[in-house]
């Protein structure tokens, strides 16, 4: 996958922003042309929302973790989606826009785990794959950056993306498919201002 720039990334938050004050503000769905390149091609993403507190509170979070879209109109629809279709959360109100801090990730396409269910764990990086955890019709997804937010080891990271998807915790032992995916951040620091790439590695 061909990164995005720095100002490309900028932009991809700047886009989400604008969305959803478009769709909450105006009930209208954002159509921008003259988007660079990289915005028309294919690409999976996800969109999150959270509080800008002394730490940060998950207000919403919704994407598309395979490339059915355009990125730019991935990032749109999926803005508006974590805004108003979370169903762990209300909807945003228009007024809470600007206490809310943006993060979009951009997915690689997810690749299925070839390994035997004991040593799955050592075949997760910590710090650099999400996971796709999917049985029968149940399937659940965490992104890279939640194990590190959350303190996860690999094992822990494999059960809680099983609870994601609805399943047992232990399902990963037992037969369900596991798919792993890099993802390239950008977040504000405060809402409505700088942007930085997120190194999660690094713990930035």
């Amino acid at each position: 996958m061909i990164m995005l720039t720095k100002q490309e990334g900028e932009l991809a938050v700047r886009l989400a922003r604008k969305a959803i004050e478009e769709c909450l503000k105006n009930g209208k769905k954002i159509n921008p042309d003259n988007l660079p390149k990289v915005f028309k091609e294919k690409r999976g993403v996800f969109v999150t929302l959270n509080k800008k507190k002394d730490r940060k509170e998950l207000r919403g979070c919704i994407g598309r973790p395979y490339p059915v879209l355009p990125l730019g109109e991935a990032i749109i629809v999926s803005a508006i989606n974590a805004a108003r279709d979370d169903s762990r959360f209300q909807p945003v109100k228009p007024e809470e826009i600007n206490d809310l801090v943006i993060e979009v990730t951009v997915l690689t396409i997810p690749k299925r785990i070839k390994a035997k269910p004991k040593e799955l764990p050592d075949k997760i990086v910590i710090g650099k794959d999400g996971l796709i955890v999917a049985a029968g019709m149940s399937s659940g997804l965490l992104l890279p950056q939640v194990a590190v937010e959350h303190g996860f080891d690999s094992t822990e990271f494999l059960c809680q993306t099983c609870m994601k998807a609805g399943l047992m915790p232990d399902a990963w032992l037992s037969g369900a498919e596991v798919y792993s995916f890099e993802g390239q951040i950008f977040e504000e620091i405060e809402p409505g201002g700088e942007i930085k790439e997120k190194d999660i590695k690094c713990g930035e």
